[in-house]
């Protein structure tokens, strides 16, 4: 790993080719088996060797991110540590987890960092291809962000991302073949397949379509509750607090500008009732905002 840094987007001369390098969120990794999740590597993106800890090390009091080593808590258990010049995350866990795992979602806090590392800007988000374009969806928890992105993608839109949108300029970049559903969704979609729990909760995965590894950015969605299906547009002086909100990491923006950026995109309420029968015309309404 010497002379590898996740700062930079030189390919790793020891690496695969970029017809077989895998990776997502911009990195190729290596040190997992996990080809199912992962889609073929860009030369640019940048190499980074992933392993769990053989050896049980206490997690630090508090979290650090730092120009050139990051330790962070997760919320699952254990912490994750990532040594920029080495390319290195190594997770450090209560028990071991496969390397599908690893990769989703326990990658998802790594790769946040590594993306700051890079000058980009990674956001709590899932994001649907629709007309060739990258729509992100942002919800709170409980908002159904992921059981929206499914039926989307169980009717023929493909999900770039789940759970965690890195950002590069203004294309998002691909995250893991797979999103993971909570029981009462997969059963109401009748689709998925039972993981047990992995993380802090019971999990069903949905093996997700092969897509670009960069897609233009096109607007936002905001998922949340109403009595009927409503779209509202959020103002342009509301963007960019909702954004700064969304972001993956509670530290100062390395790039504000590229967040300003971003703010000048569309941005919309989805706003529908609790109801499961709400879906068919809450997604509808969807497709229809992001084709216009």
């Amino acid at each position: 790993m010497t002379g590898r840094s996740i700062a930079t987007a030189e390919p790793h001369t020891t690496a695969p080719s970029s017809s077989t390098a895998l990776g997502c969120y911009g990195l190729r990794l290596d040190g997992l088996d996990a080809g199912r999740l992962l889609l073929a590597a860009p030369d640019d993106w940048a190499p980074v060797h992933v392993t769990q800890a053989t050896t049980a090390r206490p997690a630090p009091e508090l979290d650090s991110i730092g120009p050139h080593r990051a330790a962070v808590v997760l919320q699952t258990g254990g912490w994750v540590d990532l040594e920029r010049r080495a390319a290195t995350i190594t997770f450090h866990l209560p028990q071991r987890r496969s390397d599908d795992e690893i990769v989703h979602p326990y990658l998802a806090a790594g790769a946040s960092i590594a993306a700051r590392w890079r000058g980009l800007e990674s956001f709590h988000a899932s994001a649907v291809v629709v007309g060739g374009g990258a729509w992100a969806v942002l919800g709170d928890k409980g908002d159904g962000k992921s059981s929206t992105v499914a039926w989307l993608t169980l009717h023929g839109h493909p999900v770039l991302t789940d759970d965690l949108l890195v950002v590069d300029g203004m294309d998002a970049l691909a995250g893991p073949r797979c999103l993971d559903l909570r029981p009462d969704a997969a059963r109401r979609l009748e689709a998925g397949e039972p993981l047990g729990v992995v993380g802090a909760r019971e999990r069903w995965r949905l093996p997700l379509m092969g897509v670009a590894p960069r897609v233009p950015m096109r607007g936002w969605l905001a998922l949340g509750w109403a009595e009927a299906v409503e779209v509202v547009p959020v103002p342009p002086a509301e963007r960019l607090l909702m954004l700064a909100a969304a972001r993956s990491l509670r530290v100062p923006p390395q790039r504000p500008e590229v967040l300003v950026e971003l703010s000048r995109l569309p941005a919309w309420h989805l706003r529908r009732p609790r109801d499961w029968n709400a879906m068919p015309a809450a997604a509808a309404r969807f497709v229809e905002l992001a084709s216009g």
